[in-house]
C-alpha cells in the first residue's frame, strides 16, 4: 500500500556524508535530497524522490504541457473511439532501452500488464490506470489499449514516471531485481546505489528521443547524475553552502532569505499541484463522525496566520483538497471556511458539547472533546510547529488536539485499519484532479490500494468524481470538479492546511534546470558551467 511505503521509507532513510567538491566533480552534478527511494520501479512505488529519480532513468509514451495538453513522445500519435473507452497508439521507431532491447508497441503493452499485475503488489501506478483492461499488439508500432469505463485522467497518468516505459527483456528476465535494477530508455542510466547514502546514474549517449518540452535534442549535456540522501534540512542547505552538492531540494523555508542574500546561490520555486498537505478526518466513529464538530474544527483554526508565520510567506494557506496549480482547481472554495471561533463555539453547543473540564476542554456525557492526531517524527517532524499551532487554537474554543508522537509500527497499525485515530495528515502530488478519488473515493480503501484511510463513502462525491473522470468535454470537467471540491469543504470532511512548494536551491554553476507538470526539477536539459 502506498501510505506504507511512505511511511517505512522516510523513517529509514539516514545522512549522507560529504562529497568532493563540485569542482572536482567535473561535470556531474550531485543534487541532495531528504528522502531516498525504497524501489526503482515505476510501476511499484509511490513515492515523490521515485518520480524525481525515474524521470531521468525512464521515458512516457506521452508528455504533458504546461498548459495541460499531451504531446507525442515515445508515441508519435494516438486517436481515442467515440465511447472513450479505446486508444490506439502508434509508437516512434529508433528507440533503445540501456540494455539493447528496441522499443516496440510490445513494451507499451508488457508496461502496462505489469502495473496492474497482481505479483507487482504495484502500491500507487495500478490506481492510476484502474481503468486498464487489456493491450493488444497489432504490430511492432501499433497498440491497442483498452480500457472498462471513460476515463479523461488516463493520458496525464501515462505521462507520469510512474508508468515510465521499462525493457519487455528486463520485466521478463529481470523480474527479481527491478528494484535495483530498473532499466529504462531515458536519457540517464543507473550505475549505483549506495543505501541510505547516495544513488549514482551516467548519461546515456545514445539518447535521441527527447520529448517536444525539452530544450534541445541528443544526449543530456551532463556526464552523470549524483542524487545524495541528506535527511536533515540545516545540514542539507550546508552541503549546498559548502559546495559539497550543487544543489538540493526541500530548502527549509527558514533558509530562504540567506539562500537569497549569497551571491553564489539561486533559489528555484514552483507550487505543487495535487492534494495539499491535509490533515485527513475519522467521519465514520468518534465525535468527527458529527458534522457539526468537523465544521466547528475547521473554524477554530487561523491557518492564513499559522501558515505565513511558520513558513516565513514562503507556502501559502491551502483553502481546499486541491492545490491551485492543478487542473480544474476551483477557486470558489476560497473563503468558504474561514478561520471563527464564535462560529465554532456556536457549533459545539448545537452538537451538545456544552460542559468543561478544568482544562476548557469541552465535556459531552461525562468525555472530553479529545481528537487523537498521531504522527511519525521522522514524517511529520516539519509540520510540527504547524500542529502545535492549531492545537493551541483548537483548545481556546474546548478542543483537544492530542498531536501525539508514535513509532512507525503503530502509527501503520492505526491507519491500516482506520481506527484508534481521528485525524491524520498527507499530502500528495498529481497534476491532475483525478487524485481526490485516490484519497476520497469510497472504493479507494487502504486495501484496495487508495488513500482513503477512514472509508469515506459520500455518495454525492462519488458521483461527483465519476462525471469528472468520465468527461471527456473540459466545460463538464471543471463543473464536476467543482462540485467535488465544494462538498469537500461544506460537509468538512478534510482539513487542508498549506500547499506544498518545491524550494530548491542551486549553486551559479547550474543552468538550465526546470520544473515538469509536476514541479519535481529536471535535469535533461542542465549544463554546470561558471556563473554567466
Amino acid at each position: 500500500m502506498a501510505l506504507l511505503a511512505l511511511l517505512l521509507t522516510a523513517t529509514t532513510s539516514g545522512c549522507a556524508g560529504a562529497l568532493d567538491t563540485p569542482r572536482s566533480r567535473g561535470n556531474v552534478l550531485t543534487y541532495g535530497i531528504d528522502q531516498q527511494p525504497d524501489c526503482l520501479d515505476p510501476q511499484v512505488s509511490p513515492l515523490d524522490v521515485t518520480a524525481l529519480v525515474d524521470r531521468n532513468l525512464f521515458d512516457s509514451l506521452v508528455e504533458m504541457a504546461p498548459d495541460g495538453h499531451f504531446r507525442p513522445w515515445l508515441a508519435e500519435r494516438w486517436s481515442v473511439s467515440a465511447d472513450g473507452r479505446t486508444y490506439t497508439f502508434r509508437v516512434r521507431d529508433g528507440v533503445t532501452f540501456h540494455d539493447g532491447t528496441p522499443f516496440t508497441a510490445h513494451a507499451v503493452k508488457a508496461t502496462l500488464d505489469h502495473a496492474v499485475d497482481p505479483r507487482t503488489k504495484s502500491q500507487y501506478a495500478a490506481s492510476l490506470i484502474s481503468s486498464y483492461r487489456s493491450s493488444r499488439v497489432v504490430d511492432a508500432s501499433t497498440v491497442v489499449v483498452r480500457l472498462s469505463r471513460p476515463d479523461s485522467a488516463f493520458l496525464q497518468a501515462l505521462s507520469t514516471a510512474y508508468l515510465g516505459i521499462q525493457s519487455p527483456t528486463s520485466l521478463r528476465e529481470n523480474t527479481g531485481n527491478l528494484c535495483t535494477e530498473p532499466v529504462g530508455s531515458g536519457p540517464f542510466r543507473l550505475t549505483g546505489w549506495a543505501r541510505n547514502r547516495s544513488l549514482e546514474m551516467e548519461r546515456n549517449p545514445d539518447y535521441r528521443w527527447a520529448p517536444p518540452g525539452a530544450r534541445h535534442s541528443g544526449p543530456a549535456h551532463l556526464d552523470g547524475l549524483v542524487v545524495q540522501f541528506i535527511t536533515e534540512g540545516t545540514a542539507r542547505f550546508g552541503a549546498l553552502a559548502t559546495g559539497q552538492v550543487d544543489a538540493i531540494g526541500n530548502v527549509p523555508p527558514a533558509k530562504i532569505g540567506a539562500l537569497k542574500a549569497s551571491g553564489q546561490l539561486r533559489h528555484l520555486r514552483a507550487e505543487s499541484p495535487g492534494v495539499p498537505n491535509t490533515v485527513f478526518l475519522n467521519t465514520r466513529s468518534g465525535p468527527l463522525a458529527d458534522e457539526r464538530v468537523r465544521k466547528a474544527l475547521l473554524r477554530s483554526v487561523d491557518l492564513d496566520q499559522l501558515v505565513d508565520t511558520l513558513y516565513f510567506g514562503r507556502y501559502s494557506r491551502a483553502w481546499g483538497a486541491l492545490t491551485p496549480t492543478t487542473p480544474y482547481y476551483s477557486a470558489s472554495v476560497e473563503g468558504r471556511a474561514p478561520y471563527d471561533p464564535d462560529e465554532a463555539a456556536r457549533l459545539l453547543d448545537a452538537a451538545g458539547w456544552t460542559g468543561r473540564d478544568s482544562r476548557g476542554i469541552r465535556v459531552k456525557d461525562g468525555r472530553p472533546l479529545a481528537l487523537r492526531w498521531p504522527y511519525i517524527q521522522e514524517v511529520h517532524g516539519k509540520m510540527s510547529a504547524l500542529a502545535q499551532g492549531m492545537q493551541a487554537q483548537a483548545k481556546q474554543v474546548g478542543i483537544d488536539l492530542r498531536w501525539t508522537s508514535v513509532d512507525a509500527g503503530a502509527f501503520i497499525q492505526k491507519t491500516d485499519s482506520g481506527r484508534g485515530l481521528e485525524m491524520f495528515s498527507a499530502s500528495f502530488v498529481r497534476a491532475e484532479p483525478d487524485i481526490l478519488r485516490y484519497w476520497f473515493g469510497s472504493r479507494m480503501t487502504i486495501a484496495n490500494g487508495g488513500g482513503n484511510v477512514f472509508h469515506l463513502d459520500d455518495p454525492v462525491l462519488d458521483r461527483a468524481l465519476a462525471d469528472g473522470a468520465a468527461a471527456s468535454d473540459p466545460q463538464a470537467r471543471a463543473a464536476a470538479y467543482a462540485r467535488a471540491q465544494q462538498r469537500l469543504v461544506d460537509r468538512a470532511l478534510a482539513l487542508p492546511t498549506y500547499v506544498p512548494v518545491s524550494l530548491v536551491g542551486t549553486s551559479d554553476r547550474v543552468h538550465g534546470l526546470r520544473f515538469e507538470p509536476n514541479a519535481y526539477p529536471l535535469f535533461y536539459d542542465v549544463r554546470l558551467g561558471d556563473p554567466r
